[in-house]
């Protein structure tokens, strides 16, 4: 996909591809429910927000994660994650997750995503993910999200 769509009604439920900066854009509304009695996005909502966003990446990379579990026996499990608070998101904010590649290994991989308000960035976060089968173990990464994800990793276009 391109840039989004110019009326925000239309923009695609899953996001879409900033080709320019190699990154997944995963567009959201604060809700009620998100936040606790200040109106202030309560702090573990944004590792949900961050979850959306890499399963919407992943279905746009032609790989949803039910299916991938489902056919192939293969999940992802988050095996760290950091996560740096900067301002607050609150009570129907518009925000944009942005998810890059960082790095892509045989098991595993490593994403960025940060979480903006227009251009204010409010949490900067680091996730390495855990390929794994159905009985917890590690597996290989499929060669099909490697190929549709390597093009956006760091040395896909050289230093």
């Amino acid at each position: 996909m391109a840039e989004p769509p110019t009326d925000p009604s239309k923009t695609p439920a899953s996001g879409w591809v900033d080709e320019d900066a190699h990154e997944h854009v995963f567009p959201l509304r604060i809700y009620y429910e998100d936040t606790d009695a200040a109106g202030i996005v309560y702090y573990v909502n944004y590792l949900k927000f961050a979850e959306r966003a890499r399963t919407e990446m992943l279905r746009i990379a032609g790989r949803g994660q039910d299916k991938m579990w489902r056919e192939e026996g293969l999940g992802f499990a988050v095996r760290s994650a950091q996560i740096d608070y900067r301002l607050p998101a609150r009570l129907d904010d518009m925000l944009d997750v942005r998810t890059r590649v960082v790095d892509i290994g045989g098991a595993s991989l490593r994403l960025g995503q940060r979480l903006f308000r227009d251009q204010a960035l409010l949490a900067d976060m680091t996730f390495r993910l855990a390929v794994i089968d159905r009985e917890g173990r590690p597996a290989r990464l499929p060669a099909d999200i490697r190929d549709a994800l390597s093009p956006h990793a760091p040395d896909a276009d050289g230093p």
